[in-house]
């Protein structure tokens, strides 16, 4: 990433987190690499820059959140990413979670349901020399144009888990997404061994904002 104001409180404040999110179990060393290197404050508002390094969410606008670091690298432990990966994340957010996925060498595809978080969040990243592929729009619908997705990663908690984004996964491929209720959700992983058959795996508890959309919570 090109330099910005990253000091080295900042890197110290980081090496402790991922040394903590490690202690927690995380051991994909190439998702907590990539994170280690990622300046999380720059993705938040300047107001929370202090705590930026903390293990908790914080707002960024439109009702939304900056994930948890800790549940940022459980997911993506989870979704298994290889460099090459074609991956559909949805719910762009800040786009630190499409950020840790390129670094890791993935071809990422975000969708962002709220429009001004999108134009801010595009800009944001374009300063930064990140080029995710961005979109506007409802992410409970997948990306029909550009599937199949060899990985599928959903942000937002969600009341079922979406038909379109399983018919939009590969064989071979693995879907995260927290499902449950507006409070807590279950964090599954889905993989498509074949056309017919899907794997699934059960995690526990965490909380996300609501998934909205045609499959979400609102539409």
């Amino acid at each position: 990433m090109p330099t910005f104001t990253d000091s080295y409180k900042h890197k110290g404040l980081r090496r402790a987190l991922i040394r903590s999110i490690r202690e927690r179990g995380i051991r994909d060393e190439r998702v907590l690499q990539v994170m280690a290197e990622i300046p999380r404050h720059l993705f938040l508002d300047s107001a929370f820059e202090l705590q930026a390094y903390e293990d908790r969410p914080f707002p960024i606008g439109e009702g939304q959140t900056i994930s948890q670091p800790y549940t940022v690298a459980f997911q993506t432990s989870l979704l298994e990413v290889e460099a090459g990966h074609k991956v559909l994340e949805i719910g762009t957010g800040s786009g630190y979670q499409a950020t840790v996925l390129q670094l890791i060498g993935a071809e990422v595809h975000s969708i962002e349901y709220q429009k001004k978080l999108y134009t801010r969040t595009r800009q944001l990243l374009a300063r930064f020399g990140i080029h995710p592929h961005l979109y506007q729009g409802d992410g409970s619908l997948g990306l029909p144009e550009e599937a199949p997705f060899d990985r599928i990663l959903v942000t937002a908690g969600a009341p079922v888990v979406p038909d379109a984004l399983l018919r939009q996964l590969a064989i071979g491929g693995v879907l995260v997404i927290p499902v449950g209720d507006r409070e807590r959700q279950e964090m599954l992983r889905l993989r498509r061994v074949s056309a017919q058959e899907i794997e699934r795996e059960a995690f526990p508890s965490f909380s996300f904002v609501p998934l909205k959309g045609a499959s979400g919570w609102e539409r």
